[in-house]
């Protein structure tokens, strides 16, 4: 299960490294939509640090049982 979980920690990365190229590639045609995809890039890097916290906790809290 944690294989799973650790997949879905590396899809965030993708993600944001998806969004933060196309939003660099909309910077100077439509930057509003580039700050946009910037957001979201911030948001899935977030996530990505988030997913792992928890399952790291999940791992020692099932390691300690």
């Amino acid at each position: 299960m944690t294989k799973i979980f650790k997949f879905f920690e590396y899809a965030y990365l993708i993600i944001a490294i998806i969004f933060i190229v196309e939003g660099m590639l909309r910077w100077n045609t439509n930057r509003e939509k580039a700050y946009l995809f910037l957001g979201f890039s911030i948001l899935a890097i977030f996530m990505y640090f988030f997913k792992k916290r928890f399952r790291k906790k999940t791992e020692n809290r099932n390691k300690n049982q």
